[in-house]
């Protein structure tokens, strides 16, 4: 990767000279022995051993038996509502992320169009007596680029960018009603995403399965994504579906990147269930041919075989329509429909419940009262200890939470997990926020990639199961993900780059998070600096907050 980036600054008095460690630089290029001097917010010197004078750093770091390595950047963040309460990111900043790219479905900004409310309903329990206040300042980011620099300005941890969820520029034209958009319902979609984009989105992040992104067709995400196109941005997309349909789904990403040249990334690509785990080696026999065919199709994965979403992907997509989902569950004509539609459905949707199995969805985080006594429980041992079918239970838990429930469904084979991982074109991303443990164990269960996705790949898919190098796993993690969002000066550990840099020991690395106890810090993660400055030091958080906003190629063209 080709860096454009200022001269770097003198290496003669740095201000951290890290020694004695293995430098693996991000591109994938074999580990060597080196020393890497810091001064400011820059990548001073990477130099052979001794090179550099230890007596003019302001500090030096030991580092034998240890990696350095680029920090790590999470092209699937969910931290946009714990930043809102706690910007350290800590569950983050100990696995190594240095940089969380948010965005999957729904934005907070722009607040605008037809867009009725800033923030989701379920925001009110996370955020409790916190919402109001933060409802009324989203109500103030007219423009996409308004939420960036309210966090930038607070000061965070990492480095925080985001493309601009799809569901949110659907909102904004159509509101939350089915159907095709009409001409001017359209427009207004592009007009928002093209503000998106000079606003520094770095791109529409799509999510085909969760109404209202579920309700656009084709031709609405081909005009949409001309748009992105034009910018030289990224359609990242939770495609339409990961089971039986997985690789019609993977087809409709290829043709929108055909018919408009946008790149495109899946995101955290699986084959859902086990009667479709056969389907993973011919998904990615599509996805090499479309790569060969000349079309920018990519993707990124987490290391767990569960995935972890609401338990609403139960419930089929119309009811959900104009944002109605919890009046229409407790409406007891529309709720014998509903659960008509589940036992026998008349179109093909994603429920990932049923395919599953209930037995295989774990209930993770309800908050009402009559429900905290499930937390931890599968699905199916819920409905037996209140005498219902899994169908009723679900509808049952759903209305009464009065807004979705999070859950792990497991539902993906190991085998799968290790042949996306050696793909060339597939990164690391964790699909979670950074949480805090000790003020997230309130909440409930949360999945395990929260805490532990980074140095479980390090851990057990590299130094135990040798699924692929650890040179090639930085990579993943680091380099190949600035190269997918353009990011020239960070990635790597090169001259001139931005000091986002991670220190690890290869031989301890490891997850510590479980389905049952999430809530636990990663290990082996000792030291990470994020613009030069220590945000982890000896595995604990210092309290800076030296993260600075990151932004797409739309705003940087604006810029010129």
């Amino acid at each position: 990767m080709s860096a454009i980036v200022p001269p770097a600054p003198s290496p003669d008095r740095p201000d951290v000279l890290i020694v004695g460690a293995r430098v693996i630089d991000g591109t994938g290029n074999p580990w060597r022995y080196g020393d890497v001097a810091l001064a400011g917010d820059r990548i001073a010197a990477v130099a052979p051993p001794g090179r550099l004078d230890r007596a003019a750093a302001g500090e030096v770091v030991e580092a034998d038996g240890l990696v350095v390595c680029p920090g790590f950047i999470d092209i699937q963040s969910h931290s946009i509502a714990v930043f809102m309460l706690d910007r350290r990111s800590l569950g983050k900043v100990t696995q190594g992320v240095t940089t969380e790219i948010m965005g999957e479905s729904w934005t907070p900004a722009p607040f605008g169009g037809q867009i009725a409310d800033p923030l989701s309903g379920g925001l009110r329990t996370y955020l409790g007596e916190a919402f109001d206040e933060w409802d009324e300042r989203a109500r103030g980011w007219t423009r996409f680029g308004d939420w960036l620099a309210d966090l930038e300005g607070r000061g965070v941890s990492v480095n925080v960018g985001s493309f601009i969820g799809g569901g949110t520029v659907r909102e904004w034209g159509k509101g939350e009603a089915m159907g095709a958009p009409s001409p001017d319902e359209l427009d207004a979609m592009r007009d928002c995403l093209d503000a998106a984009m000079r606003d520094g989105a770095f791109g529409i992040a799509t999510a085909l399965i969760y109404p209202p992104g579920s309700y656009a067709g084709l031709d609405e995400l081909v005009a949409l994504n001309e748009v992105v196109h034009r910018h030289r941005g990224v359609h990242i997309t939770h495609v339409r579906s990961e089971e039986s349909r997985l690789l019609e789904a993977i087809d409709e990403a290829v043709t929108i990147a055909r018919r408009t040249g946008v790149a495109t990334e899946i995101y955290h690509l699986k084959a859902a269930g086990p009667r479709n785990w056969p389907l993973m080696p011919e998904a990615i026999a599509r996805i090499d041919a479309a790569r060969a065919e000349g079309l920018d199709v990519t993707a990124d994965m987490y290391p767990y075989e569960a995935a972890g979403t609401g338990l609403a992907v139960g419930v089929p997509p119309w009811a959900a329509e104009d944002g109605r989902l919890v009046e229409n569950l407790r409406d007891p004509a529309t709720r014998a429909r509903i659960a008509a539609e589940i036992r026998h459905p008349s179109e093909p949707w994603e429920n990932l419940v049923e395919i599953a199995g209930p037995e295989n969805v774990l209930v993770a985080g309800p908050s009402h009262p009559d429900l905290v006594a499930y937390r931890g429980r599968r699905l199916s041992e819920v409905a037996a200890a209140r005498g219902q079918d899994w169908v009723d239970a679900l509808l049952d838990l759903l209305a009464t939470e009065g807004s979705n429930i999070f859950a792990m469904f497991f539902m993906m084979s190991e085998e799968n997990l290790a042949l996306q991982m050696r793909q060339p074109w597939v990164t690391i991303a964790t699909d979670a926020g950074g949480l805090d443990p000790v003020d997230a164990v309130r909440r409930g269960l949360t999945h395990p990639r929260a805490y532990g996705t980074y140095p479980r790949v390090l851990g057990r898919y590299v130094r135990e199961r040798g699924a692929l190098p650890l040179e090639d796993a930085i990579r993943k993690m680091s380099s190949a993900v600035a190269d997918r969002l353009g990011l020239r000066d960070r990635g790597l550990l090169r001259t001139g780059m931005l000091a986002d840099v991670v220190l690890f020991d290869p031989e301890t690395v490891s997850d510590r998070a479980t389905w049952t106890e999430p809530h636990q810090l990663s290990v082996g993660v000792r030291d990470v600096w994020v613009n030069g400055e220590r945000v982890v030091r000896d595995g604990g958080h210092t309290g800076a907050l030296p993260g600075r906003r990151v932004f797409g190629p739309g705003h940087r063209a604006a810029e010129r």
